[in-house]
């Protein structure tokens, strides 16, 4: 490579990104692994005389070092270290069958053909060996080494001849169809769902080599389809035999004993508010006027690992699974239905065993008081949502006064968390009203109300002072391991593209302070209500946000605008909510801290079984709106365009939220070009624009079960 001067623009002090720099110094290294480079010849090469620019060479330099990549081979003269041509990360296919590698310690995604692929999948962890970069293209790679396989096991649709059979898979990345020898069909018959596990991928085949495992049943028959979901993520539907059978042993009787060693809550009204489906009611609230005229709310958990012991077979395979997952006809639950619906479940009129957060407050919500422990309460009433919102809105029916009392209270809760900096995301839920055979008849919303409200800030506020109980000390020293809930602040760059968006729609957002993007974010989010652009602002908000998830290490929790904040108020169905139980109650005892690697990696488990489930909801949701839509062909609904791509449009119909795509091959009255930046398709010779947000006319063209898909064609 010719190193010396070029003609070009210059980068002057406020050129080159730090990102942007790290990325073209490795590319100058990679694509000259022999050549060692002083700081003069990198700086001229990159056309840069800023002194900011040379100054962040430096840095960039002593960065790439100090991680590896390069070595100093003497004062001042840089190399590619020996075999860091190599980078190791995680393989994000696409559908076409190419991929691009992500890793943590290259600053861009490398782009892998599907020739270069070698057989690595979607997710698999691999090393890449990398190009030199090609004009007007970001980095290159080939995979050398596939170092472990995201998943073994397949869901798909068994197709059978004479001679051999193969299993065609659901999944969007999984390009090639698996080899089936009739031998290893195990009883699947052609057109039934099955799971199939890939035996071995010989190197200069197309196809891998794979057996039967699971036949799920016919295609088409919902619980065949529910169980292929699950199976996709690689999620049970069912509980190993053994740990039924354990948990059937337990005993539901609470001795005098135990009711002796807890604090008394029965005498105090106590209810219950949870989605009229529900069966596995983890968290009451109980009231009560204290002699000083202030007002003791209790928030009651069931106390699950009074009932299930650390390390006994429920809690490895409730650790396993990490959260309950609801799907849209069933719930697939953490631990079994004896402990889950009926055992710790606080049903009403019955003696459950909880651990509780009791506050004492005045009639202005101030916290004057706090305690924690076990506790024993007997519910006076089981709420659905709807229930307890009639008393709101009417003032009468059961426990009226401690109802609407609570109510006022969490009003007060709420007004004040907003003002602290918390962002309102509540969003109504799609549900589905099924026949007796599993299909939808009827899609409808599930508002969110003043009642979801009142359960929702006493959790809250149970989750944030358990939190700072344990996380908030003033000798860091004294630090104890603890389970987080944590959300980093939003991506910068994010914000500014979505701010870009909804300035089309005349809404603003102030990207000052974190207070101030909050305020902002807020107004808008409540300016939208009820607008062509509602859904859509309020998705691509959330796109903007950063995931919430478990660490030991505190940064608090963004959204909430919490500087501390766990999950304890759900350990029926959330397997770190059973953590923090049994961290609290060790801390309130005196013990020891506990061992914080060993912690970290029930975190990560936890947050990627919790992603998986959320996923699998998803897809539930979408085969069962596709479903709905197969006797739709033909009708025609308004709808808002809510994603624009290379290749087509995305469109939401208002009246269900059903999404599906105008291929942009369908738009056949010109030729249509792609505009990232300003999300939107433009007619080449006419100029006619679809843009994100825009109302759009469209007609059910098809629905796809196999591939959960619906597509649709202008009604123009």
């Amino acid at each position: 490579m010719n190193m010396g001067k070029k003609k070009g623009k210059r980068h002057e002090t406020s050129g080159l990104k730090r990102k942007e720099l790290n990325s073209r110094l490795l590319e100058i290294f990679t694509s000259n692994p022999k050549k060692t480079f002083n700081y003069k010849q990198l700086a001229g090469h990159l056309l840069i005389t800023g002194n900011v620019e040379r100054r962040l060479i430096t840095e960039v330099l002593n960065s790439l070092k100090s991680s590896g990549y390069i070595q100093e081979v003497y004062t001042g003269k840089y190399r590619l270290k020996p075999g860091t041509g190599q980078v190791t990360g995680k393989v994000d296919m696409a559908a076409a069958g190419y991929g691009f590698v992500v890793s943590d310690s290259f600053p861009e995604h490398i782009f892998v053909s599907q020739n270069n692929l070698n057989h690595a999948l979607n997710g698999d962890t691999v090393k890449v060996n990398l190009y030199a970069r090609r004009k007007s293209r970001g980095p290159e790679g080939e995979v050398t080494e596939i170092i472990e396989r995201a998943r073994e096991t397949f869901v798909g649709v068994v197709e059978v001849s004479n001679r051999f059979a193969f299993l065609s898979s659901d999944s969007r990345h999984m390009p090639f169809d698996i080899f089936i020898p009739l031998e290893k069909l195990n009883g699947a018959s052609d057109g039934q769902k099955a799971v199939a596990r890939i035996v071995e991928w010989p190197k200069n085949t197309k196809n891998p080599f794979g057996e039967i495992i699971e036949v799920l049943g016919n295609q088409g028959d919902n619980d065949t389809e529910m169980h292929a979901i699950l199976a996709e993520f690689g999620l049970p539907f069912k509980f190993p035999v053994q740990v039924e059978k354990v948990a059937e042993k337990i005993s539901e009787a609470i001795t005098n004993e135990e009711i002796s060693s807890r604090r008394d809550f029965r005498a105090v009204p106590t209810f219950t508010i949870d989605p009229e489906d529900a069966k596995d009611y983890d968290d009451a609230l109980s009231l009560q006027t204290l002699p000083n005229g202030n007002l003791e709310v209790g928030v009651h958990i069931a106390d699950v690992t009074y009932y299930v012991k650390q390390d006994s077979e429920i809690d490895e395979e409730a650790y396993e699974r990490a959260t309950s997952i609801y799907l849209v006809d069933r719930t697939i639950p953490m631990i079994p239905e004896k402990l889950s619906n009926n055992i710790c479940s606080l049903r009403p009129n019955e003696d459950k065993l909880c651990f509780s957060a009791v506050f004492e407050m005045d009639h202005d919500a101030r916290l004057l008081n706090e305690w924690f422990g076990r506790t024993v309460i007997n519910s006076d009433k089981r709420f659905s949502y709807q229930e307890a919102q009639q008393v709101i809105d009417t003032g009468e029916g059961a426990c009226k006064n401690e109802v609407l009392v609570l109510h006022d209270l969490a009003q007060k809760l709420r007004n004040e968390r907003f003002k602290s900096g918390s962002i309102s995301f509540e969003r109504d839920e799609v549900k589905f009203e099924l026949d007796e055979k599993g299909r939808p008849v009827r899609v409808f919303f599930r508002e969110y109300g003043t009642a979801n409200e009142l359960i929702e800030e006493f959790m809250l506020l149970a989750n944030k002072r358990v939190a700072s109980l344990i996380g908030k000390v003033e000798d860091k020293n004294a630090q104890k391991t603890f389970i987080y809930r944590v959300h980093d602040k939003p991506n910068i760059e994010k914000l500014e593209k979505f701010a870009e968006f909804i300035s089309k729609f005349g809404h603003r957002i102030n990207l000052g302070s974190s207070k101030k993007i909050a305020d902002s974010l807020n107004k808008v989010l409540n300016d939208v209500k009820g607008k062509k652009e509602q859904d859509l602002v309020e998705n691509l908000a959330l796109r903007s946000m950063a995931k919430a998830e478990y660490s030991t290490d505190n940064i608090g929790h963004y959204g909430l605008g919490f500087k501390y904040y766990t999950h304890f108020t759900s350990p029926i169905r959330r397997y770190p909510d059973m953590m923090v139980h049994r961290l609290l109650s060790l801390y309130m005892n005196s013990g020891s801290s506990q061992n914080k690697n060993k912690y970290e990696k029930k975190c990560l488990h936890s947050s990627k079984m919790e992603q998986l489930a959320v996923e699998a909801e998803r897809a539930s949701v979408k085969y069962k709106q596709v479903e709905f839509m197969m006797d739709r062909v033909g009708q025609i609904f308004d709808g808002i365009i809510s994603g624009v791509t290379e290749w087509g449009i995305y469109v939401e119909i208002i009246e269900n939220t059903c999404e599906g795509m105008i291929h942009i091959r369908n738009l056949t009255d010109d030729f249509y070009e792609y505009d990232e930046e300003n999300f939107c398709i433009t007619g080449k010779h006419t100029g006619r624009k679809f843009q994100l947000g825009d109302p759009v006319k469209i007609q059910v063209q098809k629905a796809n079960l196999v591939k959960k898909q619906l597509d649709y064609v202008l009604a123009e």
